[in-house]
């Protein structure tokens, strides 16, 4: 589980910062129309209305930076909600949408979904250079579809362990291309919640968490 190192200092939230200004800008405000009120004519007194006003937006913009406060604890229970979600997934095999997996010790597991029945699949596998190392038909029943690959090319050639695409192509009964979403699937042996979006590792590929949308028990040759 890969978590971002920490450091000393506790990084500041943009509400920490725009409070700090409110206050900062307040205080100003608050010492010059101190010094007004102590230098006014007695007999002609200030208008109170122009400060009263600009003490109202002062409580306005406070009760904004509350609320945005409010949000990133929020943003920040959920992010932690979602790294715990993470760890459950180590070791379980899992589909998620992609093209990608990787090829590790000659298996490699996709998986594929048509919309509708089809009167002819292929499926296509290409390496990191893009280069076709397979086409080979597949199911043509609506439905989803697993696909394990042993690594051999069109020439019964053992290819090397890395990373690969899968390409699903489908023809309707009217002749029209169908629609098919594709899989990676795996064992989830990895989570890192670095960035912006948790994300599960599958064999080296990452996946979004949000992108997983099955837990199965892996094959036997998994």
């Amino acid at each position: 589980m890969e978590i971002p190192a920490t450091t000393a200092a506790t990084p500041t939230t943009a509400s920490q910062e725009a409070r700090a200004k409110l206050t900062g800008d307040l205080q100003s405000f608050l010492t010059l129309l101190t010094t007004q009120l102590k230098h006014q004519d007695p007999l002609e007194p200030m208008d109170s209305t122009e400060f009263t006003s600009q003490l109202a937006q002062f409580a306005g913009v406070e009760q904004n930076i509350q609320t945005n406060a409010n949000l990133e604890k929020l943003i920040g229970l959920n992010s932690s909600n979602q790294t715990l979600t993470a760890v459950g997934y180590l070791g379980k095999y899992v589909e998620a949408k992609g093209n990608t997996a990787a090829l590790v010790d000659g298996q490699a597991n996709f998986a594929y979904a048509l919309p509708s029945n089809a009167t002819a699949v292929a499926i296509t596998i290409r390496n990191q250079s893009g280069v076709q190392v397979l086409t080979v038909p597949g199911e043509i029943t609506a439905g989803r579809h697993t696909f394990a690959w042993d690594g051999l090319d069109l020439q019964g050639v053992q290819q090397p362990d890395g990373k690969y695409t899968i390409t699903v192509t489908a023809v309707g009964s009217n002749g029209q291309s169908l629609g098919v979403q594709t899989y990676t699937a795996g064992l989830v042996d990895g989570a890192d919640s670095s960035g912006d979006t948790v994300k599960l590792t599958i064999r080296g590929v990452e996946v979004p968490l949000s992108d997983v949308v099955a837990i199965k028990e892996p094959p036997a040759n998994t």
